[in-house]
């Protein structure tokens, strides 16, 4: 396991505040009171702790596989539905959404092997993440890539409450690989992403996601 570049100024600005916090604590605010002390301590532990893993990246086999499609992100599926995709496709897909909860690690990952042909990121709301209308007004990116057979996936990062800000790495015209990561949202969120009718999904509702790992749908041939 190795931890994220992005979480590098977060965990160092946490790590300074809770040195100055025990310092005073120590000095000032609790001089001779050994247990606040140590209570403040273990709390300041805690708090670190919780920080660190937000940004964790696991060691893992990931899938490669042409026509499967594999999750971008840890978490559950929380929607499996047929429903109209309106920004880029304009006609109806499959879609699957991830919520992603504070304790997932919030890596995500790039669900097949393709081209990006589509890349947009929209500033916005900060909305619950399972709130009907955090895909279309939180903040968030659509990605499209096109596999080598002509089929196109679409998905999207999704800010919610808690996060503040979504990191991407891809761009418009680039080749990218299944598995590779393509962003960060920090703090956690959501994730939907859109499949062919005819896609077979391997999924249920409640199904808990390793990203790169776990296959959401088959693509048709």
């Amino acid at each position: 396991m190795r931890l994220h570049r992005e979480g590098n100024t977060i965990m160092l600005t946490t790590a300074l505040a809770l040195l100055v916090i025990n310092g005073l604590a120590y000095y000032f605010l609790f001089a001779g009171n050994t247990t606040a002390i140590v209570l403040v301590a273990v709390v300041s532990l805690v708090l670190f702790a919780l920080v660190v893993q937000f940004f964790r990246v696991p060691n893992r086999a990931l899938t490669i596989h042409d026509r499967q499609v594999v999750a971008p992100a840890d978490g559950t599926v929380v929607v499996i539905e047929e429903t109209e995709e309106a920004e880029y496709f304009k006609e109806r897909r499959r879609q699957i959404s991830i919520f992603m909860s504070p304790l997932n690690v919030h890596v995500n990952r790039n669900p097949v092997t393709g081209i990006v042909k589509y890349f947009r990121y929209y500033p916005g709301k900060y909305l619950v993440a399972w709130h009907p209308k955090s895909s279309t007004e939180n903040e968030r990116t659509t990605v499209v890539l096109e596999t080598k057979n002509g089929i196109q996936v679409l998905f999207r990062q999704i800010a919610g409450a808690m996060a503040r800000r979504i990191v991407w790495y891809v761009k418009e015209g680039e080749p990218v690989e299944q598995g590779s990561e393509m962003g960060f949202i920090k703090f956690g969120s959501r994730v939907d992403v859109y499949v062919p009718l005819n896609a077979e999904v391997k999924v249920k509702l409640g199904d808990k996601m390793q990203g790169g790992v776990s296959v959401l749908a088959e693509l048709p041939e």
